[in-house]
């Protein structure tokens, strides 16, 4: 990756902006490919006229030759600097292009011989080229293009002092003329068209992502529909047995039994842990979930995250190291909490026994590791990691929790991966950028304006 410029590209020079478009990066690597085919010709053709005049001692308009290939260098400069505008590629632009390469070459062809030029085989290339960045009419019309420009120069030319000798071998300068175009076409093809092919490849391969992504995010909009729903109906019931707990735990007869009163308790919590899940899910799905966005540090959030969560689950081992370092003020949500929930359930699903949260601080974001002493994750399991209904457990809608969590992260500009340890257990890794979470260092008006915008935007998550 190239900053130089003050602008992100990618190692062929094309704005990083262009790769979210799989058709706007096709077409602009398109586009550089055919300026590359064009500096390759202007060379090839000042070669060509130098070693025909001074080596063959061919008489030939030198002067005019090499204007027209000055005026080709010129054309593909201004390509050049309408490419690093990083603006999308229509299928008419590099139509346009083709036809001016054509133009040059028919220019050339008609000064140093027309169709008795052995060069003029160099027509194939130009339709070859076509045939692979251009669809439909376009095509056509280029091919069309170049048997007119073939006929007109059978009949319009400027003689070349050069005879047709094929029996002389390669002591003829056309027979060796021949030789040149056949492999300097066969060079090209291989190498452009390839090239080409990979790209169109690519676009595709990218388009696919985009549509598969596309159905992910329409799944999870689904998923909180039902969840939505299915929190409205559960409220009740919750609210019901929260009030018979209640009585129970004053009940005298009851209250005599203090292992009665020790599992009383105990389900109250879990009771008020399904009601705030509920909560949360109603939240998310309403137009208030920014107003569940608060002001807090990225440790101050860690360290809540990380006691709620062995408040509420029961493992034997639960370790919990805070390496972020200095402290950044950040907006925190249900979401995010949510989120790295999701991932130490599964570690406790698997690992009943032990389970880490490790957070640390990358130079621009937020790494939380999460381990477990389990078996680990399968070869299938880590192919098809973060996808729905792809879960080890073996009970209907599992990997559901993972696939939000996966969705969340990206959402924020971050990711979940996962690998195993190479003793036992597993490592799902929680990437998420810092300037997706931490609020700027700003005072008075702007800083109350900065955290609405940001609280607006987990809103949207």
């Amino acid at each position: 990756m190239n900053t130089s410029s003050g602008s992100i590209v990618d190692q062929t020079g094309i704005p990083a902006r262009a790769l979210r478009s799989p058709a706007l990066h096709a077409g602009l690597k398109n586009l550089h490919l055919l300026i590359q085919l064009r500096w390759i010709a202007v060379i090839g053709q000042v070669f060509t006229i130098e070693v025909a005049h001074y080596t063959l001692n061919l008489q030939l308009p030198v002067q005019e030759m090499l204007m027209v290939v000055t005026c080709l260098g010129i054309f593909n400069v201004v390509t050049m600097l309408r490419w690093r505008t990083g603006r999308g590629v229509r299928n008419v632009e590099l139509f346009l292009a083709l036809l001016v390469d054509v133009a040059v070459l028919t220019v050339q062809l008609y000064l140093s011989g027309g169709t008795s030029n052995p060069f003029v085989f160099l027509y194939l290339l130009q339709i070859a080229v076509g045939a692979m960045l251009l669809r439909g009419g376009y095509i056509w019309t280029i091919v069309v293009i170049t048997a007119l420009c073939f006929f007109v120069l059978s009949i319009h030319h400027i003689n070349l002092p050069i005879t047709h000798d094929p029996v002389h071998g390669l002591a003829s300068p056309y027979v060796i003329g021949l030789l040149v175009c056949f492999v300097i076409n066969a060079t090209l093809i291989v190498v452009f068209i390839t090239r080409i092919a990979r790209t169109l490849r690519q676009r595709d391969a990218r388009l696919a992502a985009a549509r598969q992504r596309a159905t992910e995010e329409e799944h999870v909009v689904r998923i909180g529909l039902l969840a939505s729903g299915a929190a409205h109906e559960l409220g009740t019931p919750l609210s019901t047995m929260a009030v018979i707990l209640g009585d129970w735990k004053r009940d005298p007869t009851l209250s005599k039994d203090a292992m009665v009163l020790e599992e009383i308790a105990e389900m109250q919590v879990q009771v008020q842990r399904c009601k705030k899940i509920v909560s949360e899910i109603l939240m998310s799905a309403g137009e208030t979930r920014g107003e569940a966005s608060t002001e807090t540090t990225v440790c101050r959030f860690l360290d809540s995250l990380a006691a709620e969560w062995k408040r509420t689950r029961y493992v034997n081992t639960f370790v919990y190291d805070n390496q972020f370092g200095e402290d950044s003020p950040m907006v925190a949500d249900a979401t995010l909490e949510q989120m790295v929930f999701n991932v130490l359930d599964n570690a406790r699903d698997a690992s009943p026994h032990w389970v880490a949260l490790i957070a640390e601080r990358s130079k621009t974001a937020l790494v939380i590791t999460v381990c477990d002493d389990g078996p680990g994750f399968s070869k299938e399991i880590l192919a098809q990691y973060g996808k729905p209904y792809v879960s080890s457990k073996g009970k209907p809608g599992g990997g559901l929790g993972l696939f939000l969590s996966m969705n969340v992260a990206r959402t924020l500009g971050g990711s979940v991966q996962a690998r195993n340890r190479a003793d036992s257990g597993a490592v799902v890794t929680i990437t998420l950028p810092l300037a997706s979470i931490v609020l700027p260092e700003t005072t008075g008006d702007t800083e109350t304006t900065k955290n609405s915008e940001i609280g607006e935007s987990h809103a949207k998550h």
